[in-house]
């Protein structure tokens, strides 16, 4: 089993929380479904959970609720699935810009992790 963890910014900013705040309700709940299924299922099935193509170990959580695609991208901390971020998916490949701000997030919180 793994638990999912929100990241928080150092200045407190939750990205995450901020993107499920842009969601529809019926959106928000396809998008909780989903990370309920990573922290209970192992293997999780690709369709939901699917490591990234050459990147440092991130991964993305897929939702879709009826045309929409939504994506949270995270990594593996242990028992742990940090998600860094969330977007609408628009295109077939995960923006370049989404993987720089989650690997930037992801160093983040594995430098302060490590900070008494």
């Amino acid at each position: 089993m793994r638990e999912v963890y929100f990241y928080r910014a150092a200045s407190g900013a939750c990205p995450v929380e901020e993107f499920l705040d842009t969601l529809t309700g019926k959106q928000a709940q396809k998008v909780v479904w989903v990370l309920r299924l990573v922290e209970q299922l192992d293997p999780v099935p690709a369709q939901y959970f699917k490591k990234l193509a050459d990147t440092e170990g991130l991964w993305e959580a897929r939702a879709q609720h009826g045309g929409d695609a939504f994506r949270l991208i995270g990594f593996q901390d242990g028992h742990r699935f940090v998600v860094v971020g969330g977007f609408a998916k628009k295109t077939e490949k995960t923006p370049r810009r989404e993987i720089e701000l989650a690997s930037a997030r992801r160093q983040d919180y594995l430098g302060r992790k490590d900070t008494p």
